[in-house]
C-alpha cells in the first residue's frame, strides 16, 4: 500500500514450506539471529541454507498468523563453513549430496563456493569427484549464482520479485544479456512489464528514441492499449500518426518499422472495406476463426425439427400465450437452421420467446445448455427460464495458467456435450470468449444468441453482437413491439426513446421514471444520499442495501463511484464502536457494508446455510460484510445464501457497492436505480451507457442533476464505434460462398 513503510529482514532459510514452481510463490521459514520467522512472496529457486535479504511488510494471515510479506529480495552468499555446509547439503546444487558437501567443506572451508565456481579442476582432488563431474558441478553453481546475479541486476530497475521470476523463466542466465540488448523484451506478453517502465530502463541505458526495438514495442503497446478500449484492430494511417506522437519521433521512422513488422508477420495488414487495418496476429486469427465457423454453421445447418407448427400451437394453448409475428418467426428460425440472434429492448418479449424455444427443444429430446458472461447474468437466466445456467467460463471448464490467464478444457478436442447452446447477454461477449465458445461447440449443434445490441459492448476487445447483426450472414430477429403491459412503464418507453435519440419523458410524476433537477454537485450528492437513506425506503419500502443501486458513468470525480460510495457509507453505515473495520487501499470496510466482487475467483470457497458448499465468486457479485477480524484483516461476506471467508489478499478484489459503474452493472437488474446527471467527459456520457443504466431498473428509476447533461447523453453516439474485423470477414466469406 502506498503509505506503508517497507522494512528489511535478513536470515538463513531453515525450511521451504511451500513453493509454486509456476509463478515462484514461496512460503519459507527463516532463522533471523535465532528467531524463526515465516516469509511469503515470489522468488526464483531458493534452497535451505540460503542467506536472504528481504524487503517488505509484516502482515497477519487469518490461518497462519504473523508473516513477513516481501516485495523484493536478494541472495547473500553463505560465508561461514557451517552455512556453506547447510546450503550444499540441502541439494541446492545439482550433483552435490550431503556426503559430498561435507567432503568439500572439510577440504576448502570458507572458500568452497568460490573454488566450485571458478576452479573446478581442484574439485577432482576429492575422492568420488571425476574431472567430468567437477565441470558439471561448476556449471550448475554458476547457473545458480547467475540467477542470483540476475535478481540483483533487476532490483536496481525496481523490477518486482514476481516479474523477476517471469524474466528468469523466460531467459534464464541470458537474462542480463537479453535486457541490455533490448530492454523492450520486458514488454513481452509472458513478462508483461508496462511499456513506460521498459522505456525508462532504456533511457537509463541511454538508448536512442529512434531505436527500432523501441518503435516496435511502442506500436504493439498502442494496439494493445486500444484493445483495452474495445478495438481489435486500428487503421494503419491512424496507428502511424498516434505512434509517432506517442514516441516523439518522425512518422517516416514509424512507417518503416511498421512495414518491417508486417513483412515478418509481427503485425497483420488487411484491407477492410477500402481502408487498411493493422491487427496483432492472435487477434486476427481469432476474428477470422469466428467468421469461418459461423459461415460453416450457415453452410451446414442443424437438421430442421419437424412438426414444430403444431407443437408451438399446443405450447401456446397450454400456457395461454399468443405469440406475436416476430416472436413466432424467431421460434421457427430456431427450430429450422438452429443459428439465430434474438435481440430487442425491454418489454418486447425476449424472455417469453426464449422460454418457448427452450421448452420446444426439450420436447424434441435435445440436450440444451444455457450460459451467460457473468455470474449475475447466469443467475437471472436461471430464474427466468427455470433451467440451470452457468457462466461461460464455468461452462467451458476454465483453468488458469501461470500468468493468470484463462485456459479452457472444453475445446475442439473435448467438446461440449449438447445439441443446443443458448447464450444470453451477448452484448457482453468479446471476441476471444466467443472464439472459445465456438471451438467447444460440436458440429451440428444449434446456437441461439440472445442480447440487446443497444446496450454497452463488451469490456474486452471486439464488437461481436454488433458485427454479427450488421454482417447479414446470421439470421436475426429484432423484437420491436412493446407489449401493452410494458407500455404502462415509463422505464420501458423512455428506454426506447433514448435508444432512438429522443429525449425521455421527464415531466410525469406518477410513474416509475423520475428526473430531479439540481444545478450543483453538492446538491446532487446530498439528494442521492437522502433518496437512498430515507425517501425511497419510506415511500416505496425499498431496502437501501437489497433494492436500491446507484449507477455512475465513471469512477472518478466528486460524483463518481468512489466518492458516492464514501458518502453513502457515512449515511447508511456510519462508524460504530460495535462494528469492526478493516482499512484497504481505497476504502474502509465495515461490518454491514454493501460490497462487490471485482474479479472472477473460481477457487474461493463458499458455504450455504443448509451445509452445502462449493467454490466460485464472480465479477459483479454483490454481498454484505457480516463480520470482520480486525487483527487478521479478514472478513466474512454473504452473497445471497452463500457465506465466503476473505483473507487480506482476496479483499483487494472487493469494493464498496452502494454505487457502481454502469459497466459493472451489466447483466444485473435492481428494483430501484438512482443515477447522477452532471457534466463529465464525452467518452463516458453517451447514449448507450444511459440506455444500459435505464434498463437496469425493474421498478423505479431516478435521475438526479442537470437536464443539459441528459440531453448531451441522448445525443452522443460517438462512444459506440469500435474498430473490428469480424463483420468484414463475415461479409467477405459470405460473398465468396454465394
Amino acid at each position: 500500500m502506498p503509505d506503508e513503510q517497507l522494512l528489511e529482514l535478513r536470515g538463513s532459510v531453515e525450511d521451504i514450506i511451500f513453493r509454486n514452481t509456476q509463478n515462484g510463490y514461496s512460503v519459507l521459514t527463516l532463522d533471523c539471529d535465532g528467531i524463526v520467522t515465516t516469509a511469503v512472496g515470489s522468488m526464483t529457486d531458493v534452497s535451505v541454507g540460503d542467506n536472504l535479504r528481504l524487503v517488505g511488510i509484516w502482515k497477519v494471515h487469518p490461518g497462519y498468523g504473523e508473516q513477513f510479506a516481501f516485495r523484493f529480495y536478494e541472495h547473500e552468499m553463505p560465508s561461514t563453513t557451517s552455512s556453506i555446509l547447510k546450503y550444499l547439503s540441502s541439494g541446492a546444487v545439482k550433483g552435490v549430496r550431503r556426503s559430498t558437501a561435507k567432503k568439500l567443506v572439510e577440504t576448502f572451508g570458507e572458500h568452497t563456493l568460490e573454488i566450485m565456481q571458478n576452479h573446478p579442476e581442484r574439485l577432482s582432488a576429492i575422492k568420488g569427484i571425476s574431472p567430468d563431474k567437477a565441470q558439471k558441478i561448476s556449471a550448475e553453481i554458476k547457473r545458480v549464482f547467475g540467477m542470483k546475479e540476475v535478481m540483483l541486476y533487476l532490483e536496481k530497475f525496481h523490477i518486482s520479485a514476481l516479474e523477476a521470476v517471469r524474466i528468469w523463466k523466460n531467459f534464464g542466465d541470458s537474462s542480463i544479456h537479453m535486457i541490455e540488448e533490448n530492454p523492450y523484451v520486458l514488454c513481452s506478453e509472458s513478462i508483461n512489464v508496462p511499456f513506460e517502465r521498459a522505456d525508462a530502463i532504456a533511457a537509463a541505458m541511454e538508448r536512442s528514441e529512434s531505436d527500432g526495438a523501441r518503435i516496435r514495442a511502442g506500436i504493439i503497446y498502442i494496439i494493445q492499449y486500444n484493445a483495452g478500449n474495445g478495438h481489435t484492430c486500428l487503421p494503419l494511417d491512424k496507428l502511424l500518426s498516434v505512434a509517432a506522437s506517442f514516441l516523439k519521433i518522425d512518422t517516416e521512422l514509424v512507417s518503416a518499422e511498421a512495414a518491417a513488422m508486417i513483412d515478418d508477420a509481427s503485425l497483420i495488414l488487411d484491407d477492410l472495406n477500402g481502408r487498411r487495418f493493422v491487427f496483432l496476429p492472435n487477434v486476427y486469427k481469432s476474428e477470422m476463426y469466428c467468421a469461418e465457423r459461423i459461415l460453416l454453421m450457415r453452410q451446414f445447418p442443424a437438421e430442421t425439427l419437424r412438426g414444430m407448427e403444431l407443437a408451438l400451437e399446443n405450447f401456446e394453448q397450454a400456457h395461454q400465450i399468443t405469440y406475436a409475428d416476430l416472436q413466432r418467426k424467431a421460434i421457427t428460425e430456431a427450430m429450422s437452421g438452429g443459428l439465430l440472434i434474438l435481440t430487442g429492448g425491454p418489454g418486447t418479449g425476449k424472455t417469453t420467446t426464449l422460454n418457448a424455444i427452450l421448452e420446444l427443444y426439450k420436447q424434441c429430446g435435445l440436450k440444451v445448455l444455457l450460459a451467460a458472461p457473468t455470474g449475475r447474468a447466469a443467475q437471472r437466466m436461471s430464474e427466468v427460464t427455470g433451467s440451470e445456467a452457468k457462466t461461460i467460463h464455468r461452462l467451458l471448464e476454465v483453468e488458469w495458467d501461470p500468468d493468470d490467464k484463462p485456459r479452457f478444457t472444453r475445446n475442439e478436442r473435448n467438446m461440449l456435450d449438447c445439441d443446443a447452446l443458448i447464450l444470453d447477454e451477448m452484448s457482453m461477449v468479446d471476441t476471444a470468449l466467443f472464439e472459445s465458445v465456438l471451438r467447444a461447440l460440436p458440429l451440428g449443434c444449434r446456437l441461439i444468441m440472445v442480447g440487446d445490441s443497444d446496450q454497452l459492448p463488451s469490456v474486452g476487445a471486439g464488437n461481436v453482437l454488433g458485427d454479427l447483426i450488421a454482417s447479414g450472414q446470421v439470421p436475426v430477429v429484432a423484437l420491436s413491439e412493446i407489449f401493452r403491459q410494458s407500455m404502462e412503464s415509463l422505464i420501458v418507453t423512455n428506454a426506447h426513446k433514448i435508444v432512438h435519440g429522443e429525449m425521455p419523458e421527464i415531466r410525469k410524476t406518477d410513474n416509475d421514471f423520475f428526473f430531479m433537477s439540481y444545478p450543483d454537485k453538492m446538491s446532487i450528492m446530498e439528494t442521492i444520499a437522502n433518496l437512498c437513506s430515507s425517501r425511497l425506503p419510506s415511500a416505496y419500502g425499498f431496502s437501501p442495501l437489497q433494492d436500491i443501486q446507484v449507477l455512475c458513468p465513471g469512477r472518478k470525480g466528486e460524483l463518481g463511484v468512489t466518492e458516492i460510495n464514501k458518502k453513502l457509507q457515512q449515511v447508511l453505515n456510519p462508524p460504530d464502536e460495535q462494528k469492526a473495520e478493516v482499512r484497504m487501499p481505497v476504502y474502509i470496510f465495515r461490518e454491514g457494508d454493501k460490497v462487490m466482487q471485482t474479479k472472477n475467483n473460481y477457487n474461493l470457497p463458499w458455504e450455504k446455510d443448509d451445509g452445502t458448499s462449493g467454490a466460485g465468486i464472480f465479477n459483479g457479485d454483490i454481498g454484505i460484510i457480516e463480520s470482520i477480524d480486525e487483527a487478521a484483516k479478514s472478513a466474512e461476506i454473504r452473497f445471497d445464501d452463500k457465506l465466503v471467508s476473505y483473507n487480506t489478499d482476496n479483499l483487494l478484489n472487493v469494493e464498496l457497492a452502494y454505487a457502481t459503474t454502469v459497466h459493472k452493472s451489466q447483466g444485473n437488474e435492481f428494483n430501484a436505480v438512482v443515477m447522477p446527471m452532471y457534466y463529465g467527459p464525452p467518452q463516458l456520457y453517451y447514449r448507450n451507457l444511459l440506455y444500459t443504466a435505464v434498463t437496469r431498473a425493474k421498478k423505479l428509476l431516478v435521475l438526479v442533476g442537470n437536464i443539459s447533461t441528459l440531453q448531451k447523453m441522448v445525443a452522443n453516439t460517438k462512444r459506440t464505434a469500435r474498430y473490428s474485423g469480424l463483420g468484414a470477414f463475415l461479409e467477405r466469406g459470405g460473398s465468396h460462398a454465394s
